[in-house]
């Protein structure tokens, strides 16, 4: 019995484990040197680097890439296409919306204020992406992201405009890279609540798998379509803007990392989130180690990483799914099959 265990959950074991060698790995990568050893014997100035930088950006980088992946994950599976995702959905320019928005009727409002304006459009720009591709009659697995990036763009250059107008494209910029640079104790709690949120859509994983079938076939098993919908919407903008609040604008991870297990492990959500929250997490970190050494002693962003790297895997999974998708109508035409 725990040999079938072990044996069934033996990827999130290997992913967990890889995920703690590399978290110990990066609480010791970086300009100023923290060592074991002072640590271990209680030196003041390394315990300060520790607890006010490394140990609350690699927190940060936890929750980014966990929180982004099952975002992404959600929302694929509500709207029933691989190509949808925070980045893809609009949900990332809704949130840096409601953050201008915040900076320009509340400059001096903290950043619990401008989290509450980027939860708020991060949800309504989610809710209209998805209510207007409900009705859009034929949905091609390419055109649902596409209309998904083009709304994105309007919002953005909506964004765009409010921000050259009022002069406020400079305190804007913190939002539009996203990095970890400036990540310290006490300016970055907010991230906090992609840890209740994802716990949530554990919680929830069946109901959303159905709900990814249809609304018929929700319906039909007495799962209240509707509010599943809404609901795992919602918990998918709020990781979302809790992220971009605190880090910025992040591309691709919600988009690249389900894709990338679900090659592995399958379509189904409940079977995927656990190695999806994994895998994201050392995706990130990884992105992020690899930012801090390739010029060291500085630093690239860590949203031109992962851009360099989604972009590619991107093309490559948009091929991959295009290209399977056709050997299948080809497979079922020769089977005499109804397309």
């Amino acid at each position: 019995m725990e040999v079938s265990v072990i044996k069934k959950h033996l990827t999130a074991i290997v992913l967990f484990a890889l995920l703690l060698i590399l978290s110990i790995w990066s609480l010791f990568v970086g300009v100023l040197d923290v060592e074991l050893s002072g640590l271990l014997h209680g030196d003041s100035e390394h315990l300060a680097i520790f607890l006010i930088s490394r140990l609350p950006r690699l927190l940060a980088i936890l929750c980014t890439g966990t929180g982004m992946s099952v975002a992404g994950l959600i929302m694929q599976q509500l709207c029933m296409n691989k190509f949808v995702s925070p980045t893809t959905g609009a949900t990332i320019s809704s949130a840096q919306f409601g953050i201008l928005l915040a900076l320009l009727f509340l400059p001096n409002s903290t950043l619990w204020g401008r989290a509450i304006f980027s939860f708020v459009f991060a949800v309504l720009g989610t809710w209209m992406f998805v209510w207007f591709i409900q009705r859009v009659q034929f949905k091609d697995v390419v055109m649902v992201p596409l209309v998904g990036i083009m709304f994105g763009n309007v919002i953005g250059g909506i964004t765009n405009y409010l921000a050259y107008k009022y002069e406020m494209t400079q305190a804007l910029s913190t939002w539009l890279v996203g990095h970890f640079s400036m990540v310290l104790r006490g300016r970055y709690e907010i991230v906090w609540l992609t840890v209740p949120l994802v716990v949530l859509a554990f919680l929830f994983a069946n109901h959303f798998n159905i709900v990814g079938m249809g609304k018929d076939f929700s319906q039909n098993l007495g799962v209240p379509y509707n509010f599943v919908l809404f609901l795992g919407l919602t918990i998918a903008a709020m990781i979302t803007a809790s992220v971009v609040v605190v880090v910025g604008s992040i591309s691709y991870i919600g988009l690249i990392v389900p894709n990338l297990v679900a090659m592995f492990k399958g379509d189904k959500i409940r079977g995927t989130l656990i190695d999806t929250a994994l895998f994201g997490a050392i995706f990130v970190l990884v992105c992020d180690m690899a930012g801090r050494m390739l010029i060291f002693p500085y630093e690239l962003p860590i949203e031109l990483i992962i851009g360099i790297i989604g972009s590619v895997l991107f093309v490559a999974l948009l091929l991959h799914r295009l290209s399977h998708g056709r050997k299948a109508i080809r497979l079922n035409r020769k089977g005499g099959g109804v397309t």
